[in-house]
């Protein structure tokens, strides 16, 4: 996994579902599984998608995650704050 600045869309989606696939093995409070859960399921959906959809769908995993305060452990909170800053990036981009 890695956190260079999000080049093309494909490969930032993902690490933006890598970043939430590594929530979960990872001791998370119940309401913020069920939300990273909803949005790693987006997030894996979008690696298949034309660049637009991408765009629409990280709008969707940004508002899903921006209803996670914290997560209850150190680890899953670096990787959502990751994860947050790339469906961010991605959600403002112009669609092709």
């Amino acid at each position: 996994m890695t956190d260079a600045p999000a080049g093309d869309v494909r490969s930032a989606a993902e690490r933006l579902h890598d970043h939430l696939a590594a929530t979960a093995q990872l001791p998370v409070e119940r309401r913020a599984r069920r939300l990273l859960g909803e949005a790693e399921a987006v997030a894996g959906d979008m690696r298949a998608c034309e660049d637009r959809v991408v765009v629409e769908r990280a709008a969707v995993v940004t508002d899903l995650l921006g209803e996670i305060e914290a997560t209850g452990d150190s680890r899953a909170d670096a990787h959502l704050a990751r994860a947050r800053a790339l469906a961010e990036d991605l959600a403002r981009r112009e669609p092709r």
